[in-house]
């Protein structure tokens, strides 16, 4: 495959999913500021919203770029596909959750989706050309998948699990991959999804770019 996808994120969570679909990528930096969002908004508006927010301000390779593996180094007229994406969760009580910031919080979160919730993932593709010294945006597709969810963890489990560190860094503390499968009781919907990226989604929204066509 020629194509390499440019990620401009630093979840695993991510990185697995690609790794695991044999889609190649390289990771890059972005320096979007979410508190510009408008937090009041529905969850997928809120996280399409994100997606785009971090497209807007990710750090493109430029000419001056040295890299060994050749990948990101750029001339005119190069053709780059760029990822961004944004998870966050939703509990019964239509209050949004993002990532624990400490584990006072992980633990409220944890308690408060147990009940049943959903989480959503909105991402947003770009096909970039390099023209006339700057990256201009082609083609852009954003979209969104969701699944609702039984994440039960039992009190007496709850520390146990927060201090494993499985919930470290997963929108409102949920991590249904790894040891965290144990607690996931029913869900319905796109596991991905919920595990940072819809797989299938973003294959489809490639597919239409023409990332796979070389």
């Amino acid at each position: 495959m020629k194509n390499t996808l440019l990620l401009a994120s630093k979840s695993p969570s991510r990185k697995m999913l690609l790794e695991e679909a044999g889609i190649p990528f390289e990771v890059i930096g972005q320096e979007a500021d979410e508190s510009a969002c408008d937090w009041g908004m529905p969850l997928q508006q809120l996280v399409e919203k994100l997606a785009q927010l971090k497209m807007d301000h990710v750090i493109m390779p430029q000419p001056s770029y040295k890299v060994s593996a050749g990948r990101l180094q750029v001339k005119e007229g190069d053709i780059r596909f760029v990822l961004t994406a944004d998870t966050l969760s939703l509990d019964s009580e239509g209050k949004i959750h993002g990532k624990p910031v400490d584990r006072d919080d992980a633990i409220a979160k944890i308690k408060s989706l147990r009940k049943g919730g959903s989480c959503g993932t909105g991402f947003c593709i770009d096909k970039k050309v390099f023209k006339d010294g700057q990256w201009t945006t082609e083609k852009r597709i954003v979209g969104f998948a969701k699944a609702d969810h039984v994440f039960h963890v039992p009190d007496h489990w709850i520390e146990r699990y927060v201090d494993s560190g499985q919930g470290e860094g997963a929108s409102g503390g949920i991590r249904i991959e790894g040891e965290g499968a144990q607690f996931l009781k029913s869900l319905d919907g796109s596991y991905t999804a919920v595990v940072g990226l819809p797989i299938y989604e973003v294959r489809q929204a490639l597919d239409e770019l023409g990332f796979f066509n070389n």
